[in-house]
């Protein structure tokens, strides 16, 4: 039976994985190629997935034509990094800058030998998402002692590196968004439930998020019993894995709260392959495409918004009035809004992330 129910399962997640990959690339108008390497660094293709761009500016843009930008993101394999990666393009390629995207697959090795190569890369900024929150200050160390401002964005380092080696930090409020979700969770359910959290205890942004859902369950935290919290990496194979086990294991479960839409279409499969769906709740952040077509369909019971369009905008117009000497970063942490995304704007941004 339980051979079966994973079958099923699999079943599901595939339907899923189709929608999911077709948004981890880089857009195909981009103009950019994989496997090149950064400037200057001959061996950059080896450690991982390098993407890069020779943005040619026109008149307007000629005081800029001489600037490159790197972005250092955890993955792209997602459509949340893939769309702050889409964006900064965009707007580097509007205002004639090189652009180069180094992609690492989520492996901290690969990222901190990426890190060394934009230190000597001759960048003028850099963008970076870390793999580990705590794991980078190395790399860090070596593109500050560069002279390269480091925009940090969507997932903090560790405070002690913003304060050290951090121009800037831009993220989506994780502590907010979680709290909306678990504040839903409350009203969902007033006589409380048996819950389990998807997390990814690495991802400071992921922290954030699930103690902010706690926060948001409010006078009725005790009324609810967390009867799992494994790390489900926030991806959907190892979160649908754990979400079988769980929902073996608790026949009486009630919801899911789970740190992103993968880990949480992960636990929408399972329940639809446990035949299940509609009677165990499932709470997300992000809001992606596949995310709003969830809650569209059921699948989702609520879902706030992650904003990484408006963090690729923010970061960069803060990196040009950097570099062009206009005022002072007076505030190291910029965290921008986070909202519950309800039926109607889910209909009407069903392509779009914010």
């Amino acid at each position: 039976m339980r051979k079966l129910r994973k079958l099923l399962a699999m079943g599901v997640v595939l339907s899923m994985l189709m929608g999911l990959l077709a948004g981890c690339g880089a857009p195909a108008e981009s103009g950019s190629t994989t496997g090149g390497s950064a400037p200057e660094t001959e061996n950059a293709a080896d450690e991982g997935n390098v993407q890069e761009e020779d943005s040619t500016a026109d008149e307007g843009n000629a005081a800029d034509s001489d600037l490159s930008f790197a972005f250092c993101t955890n993955t792209l394999n997602n459509t949340f990094q893939s769309s702050i990666d889409s964006k900064l393009r965009e707007l580097c390629e509007a205002n004639g800058i090189s652009y180069t995207c180094l992609d690492p697959d989520y492996d901290i090795n690969t990222q901190l030998s990426q890190l060394s190569d934009v230190a000597v890369g001759g960048y003028d900024a850099v963008f970076i998402i870390p793999v580990d929150s705590a794991g980078i200050t190395a790399g860090l160390a070596e593109i500050q002692s560069a002279g390269i401002p480091v925009f940090n964005v969507d997932t903090a380092v560790v405070d002690e590196d913003i304060e050290n080696f951090v121009t800037l930090f831009v993220g989506t409020n994780a502590y907010m968004a979680g709290e909306l979700v678990g504040e839903q969770m409350a009203k969902d359910y007033p006589d409380g439930g048996k819950i389990a959290i998807l997390d990814f205890p690495s991802n400071e942004s992921c922290v954030d998020r699930v103690n902010g859902f706690l926060a948001g369950l409010g006078d009725n935290k005790d009324k609810f019993e967390i009867v799992a919290q494994q790390d489900g990496e926030a991806a959907l194979d190892a979160s649908l894995a754990l979400a079988d086990d769980i929902i073996i294991a608790n026949p009486e479960l009630d919801a899911f709260f789970c740190i992103n839409d993968p880990s949480a279409l992960g636990a929408a499969a399972s329940i639809k392959a446990a035949n299940k769906t509609g009677q165990i709740g499932v709470y997300s952040i992000d809001a992606s495409h596949d995310g709003k077509q969830a809650l569209l369909d059921g699948e989702f019971t609520a879902v706030a918004a992650q904003v990484p369009l408006q963090i690729a905008e923010y970061s960069f117009e803060e990196a040009m009035k950097f570099l062009k000497g206009q005022g002072s970063i007076t505030e190291k942490k910029v965290y921008l809004d986070s909202h519950l995304v309800l039926e109607d704007e889910a209909k009407e941004t069903i392509n779009d992330w914010q």
